[in-house]
């Protein structure tokens, strides 16, 4: 596939990669494993919740009429007829001048009318300490003294009850929830063992360079660390992914081919980082122009090859994108200069990665904020996103470090990117700019 020398627009490169790209197929999955994932029904409840009345204190279930005068001075006296715990199956009758006491979460008792938390009584036994309830004080059936009541309380005052959270029948959560820690929560308090959902991507990470050496491990001359395949591999299990780092790929281009090929099986996006440009080690440009010998055709017209672009932004002008392997893989290869690396993650690899989970919002969000210093030069015609300290508070936004795509400080300090749109040469201090959210 080639188209010269034409530049495309940040805009068309996004769009060639999303329009090739379907959510993955539904899976039902236990609760745990789902989280993160994007469910594809709408689960109702099949039981209320909570599914019958129940204490929201420690205290005693009582009558009302029992304790409507009830003052520090002129204490209502209860009989006191047993205990209830919480997950109580036999209950007592409370019945006129009874109280039984009750813990949290434990069942309200027939006859029962509200519950009076334990710190408006004596504690029980007729004037004794306050007792702390537990879950082995559960005798339904023997009296355990008398309590004085020192204040009134309203029907149903302490209570959930029946359906109170939601009743059964109710919708509980709509296809297209993204499910963390509450919904998971209530769907296991529903009832559910298991749900549908679209599974999480799997992105397999790799780094290209000779150069580049694991951290931890010395420094030779002219040696560097690998950092793109961590931030990287970061970004996507941030964006929802099971990400998995490969490490870095020396430039070889038999190696790397092999290496790819290796990772298909557990890939659903491949992501590369170096050698897209036209230098003369841009080994992964060499080796994925020609992956397509090893599959062969794909059908539908495609081969199993990557394009190569030239884009109209900064940083990041050269970029990569084809579909390779016998379940037409995405491949997205990124430059290797670590802010280019990064925006270009942000700007492609991430939508990508939120279109295959089905997620409801694929994009970052774009605010509009007050430049607060100038930005004197940007390359006409090309659109430049500027790393960028977003304050919400104020509506401003300053930029943070300088042009250079190597500048990973600044991009570790830096919580948005500020766009330079293609037309501008020139922001003045002071006027508004589009900002894409990082946080």
């Amino acid at each position: 596939m080639s188209h010269g020398d034409r530049v495309w627009s940040v805009s068309e490169h996004l769009e060639s990669i999303l329009t090739q790209l379907r959510p993955l197929e539904p899976i039902e999955l236990q609760l745990l494993d789902a989280q993160g994932c994007v469910l594809v029904e709408d689960v109702t409840v099949p039981v209320a919740l909570p599914p019958f009345p129940n204490s929201s204190m420690d205290g005693y279930a009582i009558r009302v009429a029992d304790i409507h005068a009830a003052t520090a001075e002129h204490p209502a006296v209860l009989e006191v007829i047993g205990d209830v715990a919480a997950g109580a199956g036999e209950l007592p009758t409370v019945r006129p001048g009874q109280a039984a006491r009750i813990m949290t979460g434990a069942p309200v008792p027939p006859g029962a009318e509200a519950v009076v938390p334990v710190e408006w009584t004596d504690g029980g036994t007729g004037g004794g300490p306050a007792v702390t309830m537990t879950a082995h004080s559960a005798d339904p059936t023997g009296a355990a003294g008398e309590v004085r009541v020192h204040r009134p309380a309203e029907h149903g005052q302490f209570v959930r009850d029946r359906g109170s959270d939601v009743a059964a029948g109710e919708l509980a959560l709509t296809a297209g929830t993204v499910l963390g820690p509450p919904q998971i929560g209530l769907l296991a308090a529903i009832g559910r063992g298991s749900v549908k959902v679209r599974p999480r991507p799997r992105v397999v990470v790799l780094s290209t360079g000779s150069e580049l050496v694991q951290p931890g491990e010395p420094l030779e001359p002219g040696r560097i660390h690998d950092s793109n395949s961590f931030a990287l591999t970061a970004a996507a299990r941030a964006a929802g992914a099971i990400a998995y780092r490969v490490g870095a790929v020396s430039d070889e281009v038999e190696t790397l081919r092999a290496t790819i090929e290796d990772q298909l099986i557990r890939a659903d996006i491949v992501v590369t980082s170096g050698g897209v440009s036209v230098g003369a080690y841009d080994v992964v440009k060499e080796a994925l122009s020609s992956l397509g010998d090893s599959f062969g055709e794909l059908g539908d017209g495609a081969s199993g090859f990557v394009e190569f672009r030239k884009l109209a932004m900064q940083p990041g002008k050269p970029q990569g994108f084809g579909r390779i392997g016998p379940e037409r893989t995405p491949l997205l290869a990124l430059p290797g200069n670590p802010v280019s690396a990064y925006v270009s993650f942000e700007l492609f690899v991430r939508p990508a990665i939120r279109t295959l989970m089905g997620a409801p919002s694929v994009h970052r969000e774009v605010v509009r904020a007050v430049c607060v210093a100038s930005i004197d030069s940007s390359p006409e015609g090309r659109r430049q996103f500027l790393r960028g300290h977003y304050d919400h508070r104020t509506g401003t936004v300053t930029p943070v470090g300088g042009a250079g795509s190597h500048l990973v400080r600044a991009l570790a300090q830096a919580d948005c990117l500020i766009v330079v749109p293609e037309a501008v040469t020139a922001v003045p201090a002071g006027q508004d700019v589009d900002v894409v959210l990082l946080d």
